[in-house]
């Protein structure tokens, strides 16, 4: 064999594995990359209106719901990783409207889990009853996934669950966007940086074999992103109409 030939091929092995690791960490922390500018914008503004928290609850459902999947069915652990990083960024924000929303507050009246009032659901004051509430949904996911870990149809059913949820991902943010009739308050960079995280990791998953359920959950999701972005152009253009 050729010498300079083979220095050739560990060459591009070597490179392929650098791409491949930097994929991998792009897949494990990109995901919590589009928070980051929401983060600055509701500290800037200090009003955490244009934000929906409903996407933290959807992404923590379906994170938590991912990493019991992983439990039944290993695949990647860069999707594992990923899950992890996701919930520690959804508490992040969680914990920061919950502080801006109690500086805001006039009313002195707080609304609490244990109030157990549907109308507040996903709306408490305290950010230790967000904690509480995933906990106890933790809590329940384990038992079921325990009792059931056996069964191959239950297995795949909370994997579909867990990418559902997820797909559903930008829909909160589109609804709210819906009923103030604007997108003030939401960072579009964070849309963005979703549309460009989604159309990456739908790539990623059709190139790595993932299961069926991850790619749908990516194609569903950067549809959901371009609507939102449609929702941009459509309200500003209202709003400059207006003033017009």
């Amino acid at each position: 064999m050729d010498p300079e030939m083979g220095l050739q091929e560990e060459d591009v092995e070597a490179s392929w594995t650098l791409l491949s690791w930097f994929a991998s960490c792009l897949m494990v922390f990109g995901g919590a990359l589009p928070y980051v500018p929401q983060y600055q914008e509701i500290q800037r503004s200090s009003n955490t209106e244009g934000f929906s928290t409903r996407v933290c609850l959807v992404l923590l459902i379906a994170n938590i719901l991912r990493i019991f999947f992983w439990i039944g069915k290993q695949f990647e652990l860069t999707l594992l990783l990923q899950s992890v990083v996701m919930i520690l960024a959804m508490f992040t924000m969680l914990h920061l409207c919950c502080a801006i929303q109690n500086t805001n507050r006039v009313s002195t009246k707080l609304h609490r889990l244990t109030d157990l009032d549907l109308n507040y659901f996903w709306k408490w004051s305290l950010f230790e009853d967000y904690l509480l509430f995933c906990f106890g949904f933790t809590v329940l996911c384990a038992v079921v996934t325990l009792l059931l870990l056996d069964s191959a149809v239950f297995v795949e059913a909370l994997g579909s669950l867990a990418l559902l949820f997820e797909a559903m991902l930008g829909l909160p943010q589109l609804l709210q966007n819906f009923n103030n009739r604007s997108t003030k308050g939401m960072s579009v960079k964070m849309v963005l940086l979703w549309t460009a995280g989604d159309v990456f990791k739908t790539t990623y998953f059709v190139l790595n074999d993932s299961p069926t359920q991850f790619w749908v959950c990516g194609s569903v999701q950067i549809l959901t992103d371009v609507a939102i972005l449609l929702q941009v152009l459509l309200y500003n253009q209202d709003t400059r109409v207006k003033l017009g």
